[in-house]
C-alpha cells in the first residue's frame, strides 16, 4: 500500500473520530429539542445528504438494488432499526447528562462485539481477548456495585452497535449505499414523528433560526464521518482503524467531565482504569496477529503458470 494511502486513510478515520467525539457538543446545544425530534431530522437530513452524494456518483440505484427483497430487505430493515435505536439512546444520553455513559458504551462496544463472535459465529479467541473481555465484565460490575445501578444506557450503545455490526455482516452493498438504505426506510417514521410533534403543538425546527440551522446541520453531522470512516478502512488494516476509533469515545469522555462537568467518581475511574487496560491489551493483541499475518502472507510462496 502506498504512503500517501496511509496518510490519507489515517487523516480519515482520524477527521471521523473527532467529528464523533465532539458531537456530544453539537447535540448538547439541541437539549431543549426532544430526542425523537432530533432523531427525526438526523434521519431526514442525512438522508438528503447520502442521497445528492450518490446522485453525483451515479450510485443512487445501487441503493434499490442494496433494499432488495425477502430476506435482504428484512435485514436491511433489521439494520435500519438498530442504527436509529443506537443514535437515539445516545442523543437523549446527551441531552440529559449521560455523556459519561456513552463513552464508556464506545469502549466497550468493540469487546461485546468480539464477545458476540464467540458465542454467533464461534470465532476464536485469543487468551488476550479473553483477558479483555473479564476485564470489562469486571468495569461493569465495579459500576454496579459501587454505584448501586447497572449502567445501562452504555450498554444498550454498546450493544445495539454490536447488533447491528452482526446484521451488516449479511449486507453485501458498501457502507454509504446501505445506512442510505437504512435511513430511507426509517424516513416515514421520521416524517411520521415531526407530524406527531408538530400535530401536538411543538416546534417542529426548534423554535428559533439557530436550533432551525443545527437541526439541518445534524445531516452533515452524520453523515460526513461516516463517508470518511468508509474511505479511511479501505486504505487501512482493520487494527489500525481500530485503533483511531479509540479516539471517538477518548473525546466523548473528555467532552463530558471537563466540558459539561458531569459526575465522575473514585468507581467511575476504577471502572475506565479496567476499561482502558481491557482496551490496550486487545489492541497489542490486534497489532501483533496483524503483523503476523502479513508476514505469512509475504512468506508465502507465489503460484502461477509462467506465459
Amino acid at each position: 500500500m502506498k504512503t500517501s494511502d496511509t496518510v490519507m486513510g489515517v487523516t480519515a478515520i482520524g477527521g471521523a473520530a473527532v467529528i464523533w467525539g465532539f458531537s456530544p457538543v453539537f447535540y448538547n446545544a439541541l437539549s431543549h429539542v426532544p430526542p425523537l425530534d432530533v432523531l427525526a431530522h438526523r434521519l431526514i437530513w442525512s438522508l438528503v445528504l447520502f442521497g445528492f452524494v450518490l446522485v453525483v456518483q451515479g450510485r443512487l440505484r445501487a441503493v434499490r438494488d442494496a433494499m432488495g427483497t425477502g430476506r435482504t430487505f428484512g435485514l436491511m430493515l433489521l439494520a435500519s432499526v438498530l442504527v436509529a435505536v443506537n443514535w437515539a439512546i445516545f442523543i437523549w444520553a446527551v441531552q440529559v447528562g449521560q455523556t459519561t455513559q456513552s463513552s464508556l458504551g464506545y469502549y466497550i462496544y468493540p469487546l461485546v462485539a468480539i464477545l458476540l463472535g464467540r458465542v454467533l459465529f464461534a470465532e476464536r479467541l485469543s487468551t488476550a481477548q479473553w483477558v479483555a473481555v473479564a476485564l470489562v465484565t469486571g468495569a461493569v460490575l465495579v459500576l454496579v456495585l459501587g454505584l448501586g445501578s447497572v449502567p445501562t444506557t452504555a450498554l444498550a450503545l454498546a450493544i445495539s452497535f454490536s447488533l447491528y455490526g452482526v446484521v451488516k455482516k449479511y449486507i453485501s452493498a458498501g457502507p454509504v449505499v446501505s445506512v442510505t438504505a437504512e435511513v430511507m426506510l426509517m424516513s416515514p417514521l421520521a416524517f411520521a414523528l415531526l407530524w406527531h410533534s408538530w400535530h401536538s403543538g411543538g416546534a417542529v425546527f426548534g423554535g428559533d433560526a439557530t436550533s432551525a440551522v443545527l437541526l439541518i446541520l445534524s445531516g452533515p453531522v452524520t453523515a460526513v464521518p461516516l463517508i470518511l470512516f468508509s474511505y479511511g478502512s479501505k486504505r487501512l488494516a482493520m487494527s489500525t482503524v481500530g485503533l483511531l476509533l479509540y479516539l471517538n469515545p477518548t473525546l466523548q469522555f473528555s467532552v463530558a467531565v471537563f466540558l459539561f462537568g458531569e459526575l465522575f467518581t473514585s468507581w467511575h475511574m476504577a471502572a475506565f482504569a479496567l476499561i482502558w487496560t481491557a482496551l490496550a491489551i486487545y489492541s497489542v493483541s490486534g497489532l501483533r496477529q496483524d503483523r503476523a499475518a502479513r508476514r505469512a502472507l509475504r512468506a508465502a510462496p507465489v503460484s502461477g503458470t509462467a506465459v
